[in-house]
């Protein structure tokens, strides 16, 4: 290496040490090495413990991790050969050629199933014992498995069957082996981890116990090093602070403590030359003092603590009455009965205060006490008579005034002939945003409006300030009406004063223009949206009719928009979140609209639109593909998050009709045709539309009146139990005979009953006579009825049970209710209390098509149901899909995991109901066992199938 580098090198570390040793001669410097040696303990104890778990983590990860894993799938194994000698003893007792085939399959399987969990416990087991265990078990099964083939698949002897059982017996005693070696394993690395975990204990408490020792040196060298000259610093400081000023500062060192040492020694110096020069000036101070209160106008009178007279000038000795010369030292209770030492001596306290008192010849005297120093007290007495009497006649007059200006509705200032502000009262202020404070007598109106513009940062309130200057300038008197602020209008009068000046009066008209505006736009307006409303939608429609007519206008479009599941909000949320959530829509249809188009609220959450153009039915479908866009974000009210679609009808003019009765009617009907298409989309008015409506309309009045003519009649479908194919339950099912249509089915009525809520009173009869009927029928058999969604929106479904039991006379245990999903969508909360309260009645409780929803198996947690139906879309694919066995075998096992029963719908061959009684399946219907029948023919169903089952 060069010389001359080395000894660079060599000078770079010198420096360095220097700046080090230099940094520890200050307190600064002693704390940073007192916190790197505190770090460097508490890095080297906390990267031993992490050696320590880690360690110890390792030791865990090979117990649990391998040797656990090993265990359950050497068990896994032993499950596997279980199940294969199972299989292998049906193959073998098999009659039929395509069962033998079936569990030939099966014994494949297993096979594949014990080897893979087999090599996997072998490849985590920890010792080479349990590996040749678990190879030993591997061949004692292939060879039990090669017997078997030697054997021949015919039915053998006892001696085949015993040495079969040997080469299996021999596979288990390997599988049980390789079990307990790999238990061992795990519990001998379990020792181990302990082992190693005391230690660690251990070896912590030492290295806790040394850190905490040389944490402890290091904070006493630093107190050495910091203590001493803190005592010493802290000692002068006192005695200096308590007027000890020839104290003697000790020298300190080179660090912050010497310098404040050094620092307070100067101050000490300091301090006893300022107070010689007080001193002095207090001298030559007291003495002109002396002269000045005895020249005084004033009564000035000096009392100690106390309470004796120390100086008194001669005013104040007449106040007092006493002699000047004879004042000094006397107390001043001696003085009681004159005006001065009475007040004085009633004054509470020791502070600063004044009062008035009337002297025995009429003066009046106005007295202030100071405190001194000293505690006592100086007092200063004026006569103040004449001003006191100015006082009240000045007092009378303001009064007078300022009831007038305060009590006056209108604000008022009055100006002097040269401009200058004379009078103002506070509602002046209040109206132009001005503190009563800012103002003062002599501004110019100028001056008035630059304090507004400053102070309420109004610039409608500035500028009628300066009209009201204009009008000034031109001499003349008038009347200026103006808006200030948001939330204030003003109308200003202006008239000169014989003296030359001029008044002005502000007056506040906002309540009288916003009457008068409210009562317009009441008239044009939808109160909570703002909205145009119906009216004025009205005369749009008429005006575009109009120019359609006389030419002077091209085509346009009527369109009509319902929300659908705004009656869920109202339901659910309440109110006020349906108005925020009529606002939010109102805003984000207005948002789609060009500004020639006009939206309006016909009423509830009925909305429409008129746009003109001249591709009318073009225009018409973009717009209405904006707003299904617009509507598929939720909107966000109150903490809600509140989705809702929107469906469209679209009328055109003139192609449906130039009438604007007659365009709202088309654009309606192509509304509803939108929402029974499935909501959320729209629809062009078709001429069929009319005729439809018709039939729907006159549908609706027949549901009306169909229970009270007695058109209605119930089937029941008997549910079995399929071990037994015994008759459980009979479900009851409504039919409806029109005495014009015929049956009319119950996929066209049910929905419109629901829509409609005829269904109510629907549903509480078909309660009366299932129960009715039910209650005839032999040996214990329920009755299973559908109960609507919307029937749970109140608790009138209680009611309506607990009558149908009464009246028949049916045991609770007997009536089972059936619900889809869409019960629980909507105030799931309110349904499952309703829920409770009917299966605390005893009244069993069913969940129809189940795995259709996509919520069912929460609303298995949710409620504890008796009974799921298992959707016959799943039974109908049975021998089809592979996914439909999957799906149905899932049910049944959840089923039975919580203690369920399951029923399969919708089963119509004898496949279907053998694969169903394979999968454990415990009740069924359709139409192999029957169609709905009768109530009457229920009792030759039940000895039909009793029969069929024998």
């Amino acid at each position: 290496m060069n010389p001359s580098r080395r000894s660079a090198g060599i000078l770079r570390w010198r420096v360095a040490l220097d700046a080090v040793l230099r940094g520890t001669r200050t307190i600064r410097g002693r704390i940073f090495l007192a916190f790197l040696m505190l770090s460097a303990i508490t890095a080297g104890l906390g990267g031993y413990a992490a050696l320590g778990i880690m360690t110890t983590g390792e030791l865990v990860d090979k117990t649990y991790d391998r040797s656990l894993m090993s265990i359950n799938y050497a068990r896994a194994a032993a499950s596997d050969l279980a199940a294969l000698q199972a299989t292998v003893a049906r193959a073998r007792l098999a009659g039929d050629a395509e069962e033998r085939r079936t569990l030939e399959t099966r014994i494949e399987q297993l096979t594949q199933s014990f080897e893979e969990d087999l090599e996997i416990a072998a490849d985590r087991a920890q010792s080479e014992r349990a590996t040749r265990e678990a190879a030993a078990a591997k061949d004692a099964v292939t060879h039990w498995l090669a017997a078997r083939r030697e054997f021949g698949p015919d039915r053998q002897t006892v001696d085949v069957w015993q040495a079969l059982d040997a080469h299996a017996a021999v596979a288990e005693q390997h599988i049980d082996l390789l079990i307990n070696f790999t238990a061992g394993d795990g519990f001998a690395y379990r020792q181990t981890a302990r082992a190693v975990v005391a230690r660690d204990v251990r070896l912590s408490v030492f290295a806790t116990a040394l850190a905490i020792i040389l944490s402890g040196i290091v904070s006493l060298l630093l107190l050495r090093q910091i203590m001493r000259p803190v005592a010493d610093a802290s000692t002068v400081a006192s005695r200096i602070a308590a007027g000890e000023l020839s104290v003697t500062v000790p020298e300190g060192g080179a660090d912050e403590f010497g310098a404040l040492l050094r620092a307070m020694a100067v101050m000490r110096d300091n301090i006893a030359a300022m107070m010689q020069e007080e001193v002095a000036q207090r001298r030559s101070a007291q003495s002109l003092l002396a002269d000045a209160v005895q020249g005084s106008i004033e009564g000035i009178v000096v009392v100690d603590p106390q309470g004796r007279i120390v100086l008194a000038n001669e005013r104040a000795a007449a106040l007092l009455g006493f002699d000047p010369a004879e004042t000094g030292h006397r107390p001043l209770s001696e003085a009681r009965g004159s005006a001065v030492a009475d007040t004085l001596l009633a004054m509470p306290g020791s502070g600063t205060l004044t009062a008035e008192a009337q002297s025995a010849d009429g003066r009046w005297l106005r007295i202030s006490r100071s405190p001194t120093r000293e505690g006592g007290f100086v007092a200063v007495c004026s006569d103040v008579s004449l001003l006191k009497e100015q006082e009240d006649q000045l007092k009378r007059s303001n009064s007078q005034l300022d009831a007038a200006l305060s009590n006056m509705l209108q604000g008022l200032c009055l100006y002097d002939a040269a401009g200058g502000l004379l009078v103002y009262n506070r509602r002046f202020c209040d109206m132009l945003g001005l503190d009563a404070g800012e103002l003062r007598t002599g501004m110019s109106l100028r001056e008035v409006a630059r304090l507004v513009e400053t102070t309420s940062n109004d610039g409608s309130a500035f500028g009628l300030l300066m009209e009201q200057q204009a009008l000034l300038h031109r001499g003349v008197s008038g009347s200026l009406c103006c808006p200030i602020r948001k939330d204030c209008i003003v109308s200003l009068k202006q008239q000169p004063t014989a003296e030359g000046g001029w008044i002005a009066t502000y007056e506040d008209v906002t309540q009288r223009y916003e009457a008068e505006a409210r009562i317009i736009t009441m008239a044009r307006r939808d109160a909570l949206t703002g909205l145009a409303n119906r009216m004025v939608f009205g005369e749009r429609l008429e005006e575009a009719a109009a120019r359609l007519e006389d030419g002077s206008g091209a085509g346009f479009a009527t369109l009509c928009l319902d929300l659908d599941r705004f009656k869920e909000v109202n339901d659910t949320l309440g109110h006020p979140v349906g108005d925020g959530l009529l606002r939010s829509v109102a805003e984000r249809l207005q948002s789609c609209l060009r500004e020639t188009d006009l939206v309006a609220r016909l009423g509830g959450d009925e909305f429409a639109i008129v746009q003109a153009g001249t591709h009318a039915r073009r225009d018409a479908s973009a717009l209405a593909k904006r707003l299904i866009a617009a509507f598929q974000q939720p909107f966000l009210l109150d903490g809600h998050t509140v989705t809702v679609g929107l469906s469209i009808g679209i009328s055109l003019a003139p192609e449906h009709g130039t009438s604007p009765e007659k365009l709202l009617k088309s654009a309606d009907l192509a509304l509803y045709r939108a929402k029974a298409t499935g909501r959320g989309c729209w629809s062009f008015f078709e001429e069929e539309m009319d005729l439809e409506l018709r039939k729907r309309r006159a549908m609706e009045s027949d549901l009306r009146t169909a229970v009270g003519n007695g058109e209605f009649e119930l089937v029941f479908q008997p549910i079995v139990k399929l071990d037994r194919q015994r008759i459980a339950t009979c479900e009851a099912l409504l039919r409806w005979r029109h005495p014009e249509r015929g049956y009319v089915s119950p996929a066209e009525f049910i929905p419109l009953a629901e829509e409609t809520g005829s269904i109510c009173e629907i549903g509480e009869w078909v309660l009366r006579k299932a129960c009715s009927e039910a209650a005839k029928w032999p040996g214990g058999i329920g009755v299973a009825v559908n109960v609507s969604a919307v029937q749970f929106k109140n608790a009138a479904v209680v009611r309506a049970v607990m009558e149908a039991l009464t009246a028949s006379g049916l045991p609770a245990h007997r009536l089972e209710l059936e619900i889809t999903e869409s019960v629980l969508l909507n105030d799931s909360v309110t349904t499952l209390a309703t829920l409770h309260t009917l299966k605390r009645l005893g009244v069993r409780v069913a969940m129809d098509d189940f795995g259709t929803g996509f919520s069912s198996l929460s609303y298995l947690q949710s409620f504890p149901f008796d009974k799921i139906k298992i959707d016959q879309s799943f039974v109908r694919n049975l021998g089809e899909t592979g996914n439909a066995r999957l799906i149905v075998r899932s049910v049944v096992g959840l089923g039975r995991s919580l203690g369920i029963t399951t029923t399969a719908e919708g089963i119509e061959t004898e496949a279907q109901l053998e694969q169903l009684r394979l999968e454990g399946c415990e009740e069924g219907q359709g139409y192999l066992f029957s169609r709905p029948v009768p109530s009457a023919t229920i009792r030759e169903l039940v000895s039909t199938l009793g029969r069929n089952a024998a």
